[in-house]
């Protein structure tokens, strides 16, 4: 396996950020007027992807529900701050990961997250040749070895595309702490996948 750019590596495991649309930016148009039915079809139309990323940080799906119903309560009721249509997934990935960033912060029971549910949803959608079961358990085996802390600096960067001054907004901590979490990151699974290539 090749793991030269983790960056490309993850996006082979990750579904992409939806495209804006004609249909969104109405449904945003209205929900933001007070609309109810509007941001219904919004909650329909993007709870899957919220779910997937509570659950990715949290590692519970009781928490995660409880994050996801949370992240489009506050988003309804700050749908008037949003400047730009065109970054409503972004600003509603924020929402989501603030919310969770704050309530492991508080629980500080979560040493280590796991990302099976993720990891597990997005290989039955890939089409990559490394699809494969043993490919899957170093996948899995190599994310273990990520911190919550590690690790959603890394998703954020190199899965949600987010700017390292954007990240270091949504986690509270400086630059330079967000570049050596995802640097540490990186190294970290580059070893445990390259481990399992000498393993094969």
């Amino acid at each position: 396996m090749d793991v030269s750019s983790i960056a490309d590596w993850l996006s082979l495991f990750f579904q992409g950020v939806e495209a804006v649309d004609h249909e969104l930016t109405l449904l945003i148009k209205e929900a933001r007027g007070g609309s109810e039915e509007a941001f219904s079809a919004l909650v329909s139309r993007y709870k899957g992807q919220v779910f997937r990323h509570a659950y990715a940080m949290m590692n519970d799906r009781g928490e995660a529900e409880d994050v996801a119903q949370e992240a489009f309560v506050k988003a309804f009721y700050s749908l008037s701050k949003l400047d730009n249509d065109f970054a409503f997934v972004s600003w509603l990935t924020r929402i989501v990961s603030n919310l969770c960033y704050d309530r492991l912060k508080k629980n500080k029971k979560n040493k280590y997250v796991q990302m099976e549910n993720l990891e597990q949803n997005s290989l039955r959608h890939s089409s990559s040749p490394i699809d494969s079961s043993n490919t899957k358990l170093i996948i899995q085996e190599a994310m273990k070895k990520l911190s919550f802390e590690h690790r959603s600096a890394l998703v954020l960067r190199d899965v949600q595309g987010y700017s390292y001054e954007e990240i270091s907004g949504i986690l509270k901590i400086p630059i330079g702490t967000v570049k050596s979490r995802i640097n540490t990151a990186r190294g970290i699974l580059k070893k445990e996948l390259s481990r399992g290539d000498e393993n094969e």
